[in-house]
């Protein structure tokens, strides 16, 4: 019985170079793992043909868009890990859902193989691998793009050379990875820092300059997951989709970094992530309102290292998971209305209310009203600064 391998399938370049490679190479049956997660762009019935076309088996299509939203965008918004301070994780939450899927389809076809199309330098081959692995370590995991040294020039001749039904050509070189979350692209011409990107390179977003007048939104929160928006209940899904739209109308969402990889490499990466740039703004203005001082400042070191995991390909890892119980014990309170101004690239706050606000306008208040007893200042700022007068009287008098 010839053997059958499961390959994660994107429709592109080396996913696409890899089924008759894995047929040759590997002497298997290939069966196409399409996972959608929002991609846009193609039909998914479009690339299911073409890995047909290609020599799989089978082709197997899988909507995960719900999934890939409440599962992994969630937690992702509810930590608010932003990689370097700047990349919201568009493509490293996409893998383990992959990987995850992948391996489902695998098991239930029998298959004791899984193959995916990442090369050598990228970060994705060690999010597939190490998710594969906590999953399903029994499973053997074939890198064709990898283990074979293509590259690009070799791969696109392959596929000339095979009559393989890719679009990608010497004339389009970027590589582009979009999901519901956001768009990232690399390659091409962004490989000189130099160079600004050009207005080809985004899809997700308009250019900020363009005056197109402000889109005021408010957004409610439950213990931290986005409720509504405007006034209307809608699923995460939705308000996703539709933030994504209206704040990349707006120019928002645009990123443009010097990305530190994984394998040691520094790469030059394009985002464009409108609706995560906007629900992130909102949910920190939110818990500015509802989070106490230390429960806040612990969660900046919770969401550097949830970041700094999840980029580093440990979903499911054992820390990941214990941090995803603190992030889940810190939204408890995270339940309010948010108002933003989307405008020439930005998304600035103007308003937030709460029904757990920590915010006292007695308290805060300058004016009548003031409830804040001053008296009791200056017995806190004798005891606040003892420790620096007592290290004070070490210095020699000059």
């Amino acid at each position: 019985m010839t053997r059958r391998v499961a390959l994660a399938y994107s429709g592109g370049l080396d996913t696409s170079v890899a089924i008759p490679w894995l047929a040759a190479e590997a002497s298997a049956e290939v069966v196409a793992v399409t996972v959608d997660v929002g991609q846009g762009g193609e039909d998914m019935e479009t690339i299911r043909a073409r890995a047909l076309a290609c020599g799989a088996v089978e082709a197997v299509v899988i909507d995960a868009r719900e999934r890939f939203v409440e599962e992994y965008c969630l937690p992702t918004l509810q930590a608010r890990a932003l990689y370097m301070d700047q990349y919201p994780l568009v493509s490293a939450i996409s893998r383990p859902l992959i990987a995850q899927v992948l391996t489902e389809v695998a098991q239930s076809l029998g298959a004791g193989t899984v193959a995916h199309g990442c090369t050598g330098k990228g970060n994705d081959q060690v999010r597939f691998e190490v998710s594969i692995g906590a999953l399903a370590p029994d499973l053997k995991c074939i890198a064709p793009v990898r283990d074979s040294g293509w590259t690009r020039e070799r791969a696109i001749q392959f596929a000339e050379d095979n009559g393989l039904p890719i679009d990608v050509t010497r004339g389009s070189p970027y590589s582009v990875d979009q999901n519901v979350w956001g768009r990232a692209i690399e390659t091409g011409s962004l490989e000189d820092i130099w160079l600004a990107p050009d207005a080809d390179v985004f899809q997700y977003t308009c250019d900020p300059a363009a005056d197109l007048g402000v889109d005021e939104i408010v957004i409610e929160f439950a213990r931290g997951v986005p409720v509504s928006l405007d006034g209307r209940s809608m699923s995460l899904l939705s308000i996703v989709e539709e933030l994504n739209r209206r704040a990349g109308v707006r120019g928002v969402g645009r990123i443009d970094m010097v990305e530190d990889r994984l394998v040691g490499i520094k790469s030059r990466e394009v985002y464009e992530a409108p609706a995560a740039t906007v629900l992130m703004a909102a949910l920190r203005e939110l818990e500015n309102v509802t989070t106490d001082r230390d429960t806040a400042r612990f969660k900046k070191l919770v969401s550097d290292r949830w970041a700094d995991l999840v980029y580093d390909g440990l979903w499911f890892s054992p820390l990941k998971t214990a941090l995803d119980s603190f992030i889940a014990e810190s939204q408890k309170w995270v339940t309010g209305e948010v108002r933003l101004s989307m405008h020439a690239g930005f998304a600035l706050t103007t308003g937030r209310r709460s029904d757990h606000s920590l915010y006292d306008f007695n308290l805060a208040t300058y004016d009548n009203g003031d409830s804040f007893d001053q008296s009791s200042a200056r017995g806190f700022v004798e005891l606040w600064g003892l420790s620096s007068r007592l290290a004070a009287r070490r210095r020699p008098v000059v």
